[in-house]
């Protein structure tokens, strides 16, 4: 196989929970007014918080951090809702300067618990990431964006001469009882997606249903998407039992084999939630220049490029050619099931809570 797909247990530079990395020294490439440090007048540190699958390619941030003369430390307090419950605890005495990772399931409660302070960006994908704007806020900048699909093994299908399935509906047939894994809604991102996916697609009268029939034709949950998708996916790498599993539009292009021009998965456009991973200057920041700087960074055309690559997800940058193979093999949904912003910040706990009731038995 040959790369992983995206949320892995172990990403590049990725650091366990609450672990501190310090790098070595930076300035914004591509925007944003000149600090004293990033005109080679000062130095001192920048503390980006970010979700616990945040990585860049090797030389990246130490770029940086070499034409801005700051130091880089990543904060990773978990996954992305752990990461929005740490901020908010914590926003009278943050955790760090700049958040990486906010995504549009959380957006709107970090912005209206005050976590992050308006900042709009002059670095060159700037532009491109306004359309993602929550509800015309400038508080939160779009990095990346990604949409979470379910993922099929092909090879299981044909062996075992079962038409693969088509659409959330499909999952709830006998012909496919005990074949899906999803990861918990409450411990995942992914697996809060999905659930707003079915939110959309069955509407608040409808998805409660939709659910208890996953239930009862087998559905299997487990605490995250890594146990999904190494564990129990039969595609994964992991021989597991079942050829269904939620993850990302782009996870196919990283199952191809060696030696071949194909990916052994496919991903169920059709069944896909837009995920937009945001970055936010943190309010009470200690360091809310340098935090600018880092945001203008994500930003960047170097970033921006090399985020298919190391995140795994699509930049929001127009201006990036994207890997050949993402083209052929993880295009995106023409039409991803919606909720909006404020209805998820209105109803996340209700809708978990409910949730949690039904996979529970």
């Amino acid at each position: 196989m040959a790369s992983t797909p995206r949320r892995t247990s172990v990403p590049v530079l990725a650091l366990a929970a609450g672990t501190v990395l310090a790098l070595a020294g930076c300035s914004a490439i591509g925007g944003g007014d000149p600090s004293p440090a990033a005109s080679g007048g000062g130095g001192g540190t920048v503390t980006l918080v970010t979700h616990d699958s945040f990585g860049l390619s090797d030389g990246l941030l130490e770029s940086f951090e070499e034409e801005s003369g700051l130091t880089v430390e990543v904060v990773q307090p978990g996954d992305a809702g752990a990461l929005v419950n740490q901020l908010v605890l914590t926003k009278d005495a943050p955790l760090g300067d700049l958040v990486f990772g906010v995504d549009n399931t959380f957006a709107s409660r970090a912005i209206d618990e005050g976590v992050v302070e308006p900042y709009t960006s002059s670095a060159p994908a700037a532009e491109d990431a306004a359309q993602y704007a929550v509800d015309g806020s400038d508080a939160l900048t779009a990095v990346d964006f990604g949409d979470v699909c379910l993922n099929v093994d092909h090879a299981w299908f044909t062996e075992h001469g079962v038409a693969e399935p088509a659409s959330l509906d499909d999952l709830t047939k006998p012909e496919y009882r005990d074949l899906l894994v999803v990861p918990s809604a409450v411990t995942s991102s992914p697996g809060l997606a999905f659930l707003l996916a079915t939110v959309g697609a069955k509407g608040e009268d409808g998805w409660q249903d939709y659910w208890t029939a996953l239930v009862a034709n087998g559905l299997k949950v487990s605490e995250g998407w890594s146990d999904a998708y190494y564990t129990d996916f039969s595609g994964g790498g992991g021989d597991g039992p079942r050829p269904v599993v939620l993850s990302y539009a782009s996870s196919p292009p990283f199952t191809v084999p060696d030696e071949a021009d194909e990916p052994t998965t496919g991903a169920l456009l059709g069944t896909c939630f837009r995920q937009v991973e945001y970055a936010g200057v943190l309010a009470n920041a200690e360091n809310p220049e340098g935090a600018q700087q880092l945001l203008d960074f994500l930003l960047s055309d170097e970033v921006q490029a090399d985020i298919p690559g190391s995140m795994y997800m699509y930049p929001v940058s127009t201006a990036v050619d994207l890997p050949e193979e993402w083209a052929r093999w993880a295009p995106l949904a023409d039409a991803p099931f919606e909720v909006a912003p404020a209805d998820v910040d209105a109803h996340r706990e209700e809708w978990l809570a409910a949730w949690s009731e039904i996979v529970a038995g």
